[in-house]
């Protein structure tokens, strides 16, 4: 499924297949696996979670082992951040013990406020239990568009020196991603002690599309829809989409995030 539907994402099929293949064939995992999703807008980040969780859980996010979270919705208001804490441990003990395979989302993680993701160190790590509880079998990802700008930055470049994306390798990335979540006062990693205790098992960069990604987007959609795929349609709504840069119109602005909804203005 990732291979025939998330386009253009090398890395992230390598990273996501690696690390999720090797978790859970292990039967006794020294920690949870921590994967950390980066990338900007419509690149793939909430599409890769939720394709995951469909597989692995009965019902996928409707499960009752699947736990969503969103600072806008869960956790908006700055002063209340000592409550939040307190409720968002209890919340991830009390789950842990109902099913120790439980998996927990975390979008928007740049919105997130700092401090606030620390008080689930404890169950990140590599001790055998936590509050009377195993939960080494649970699986956490962090969602975040920080991050994103420098690796569209970085593709950009390597684009102009002529190497294409699909020669792009982790090490490349990953310092700048570090440099702009980690070091990042707005970020909800900002002094994290996950970050500075190395628990994030996988960094997985998503890459900007391509005009051509964005057409395999809309090729994909139209089946889904149940409509028929005309090459002229393809071409409009790939065309309707934003590119940057200004001048060379390479990558797509918004990845694949508004292709659905553009469709109908060309049927």
């Amino acid at each position: 499924d990732l291979a025939t539907n998330l386009v253009g994402q090398p890395l992230v099929r390598q990273q996501v297949m690696k690390g999720v293949r090797e978790f859970l064939e292990n039967r006794n995992p020294e920690k949870p696996l921590v994967m950390s999703f980066h990338g900007s807008t419509g690149t793939g980040k909430t599409y890769v979670s939720s394709m995951l969780v469909r597989y692995l859980f009965q019902g996928g996010l409707q499960s009752p082992y699947v736990h969503q979270f969103s600072p806008i919705v869960h956790f908006p208001h700055a002063e209340r951040i000592e409550q939040y804490k307190e409720s968002l441990k209890r919340w991830i003990q009390g789950n842990l013990t109902s099913c120790g395979r439980s998996a927990f989302l975390f979008d928007e993680m740049d919105k997130m406020h700092p401090g606030l993701i620390d008080v689930i160190i404890p169950f990140l790590g590599p001790s055998w239990v936590v509050y009377g509880t195993n939960y080494r079998k649970a699986i956490f990802i962090f969602i975040s568009n920080a991050g994103g700008e420098q690796i569209n930055e970085m593709t950009l470049d390597l684009w102009r020196a002529r190497k294409d994306r699909e020669e792009i390798s982790l090490q490349d990335l990953e310092p700048a991603i570090s440099k702009a979540v980690f070091e990042n006062p707005q970020s909800g990693f900002w002094k994290s002690g996950i970050i500075n205790q190395h628990l994030i098992d996988f960094v997985v960069p998503f890459l900007p599309l391509k005009r051509h990604h964005v057409k395999q987007c809309v090729v994909s959609e139209l089946l889904q829809q149940g409509l028929e795929v005309r090459p002229g349609v393809v071409q409009e709504v790939a065309d309707s989409i934003p590119y940057f840069p200004e001048e060379e119109k390479i990558f797509s602005s918004t990845g694949c995030k508004t292709v659905a909804s553009r469709i109908s203005f060309f049927f």
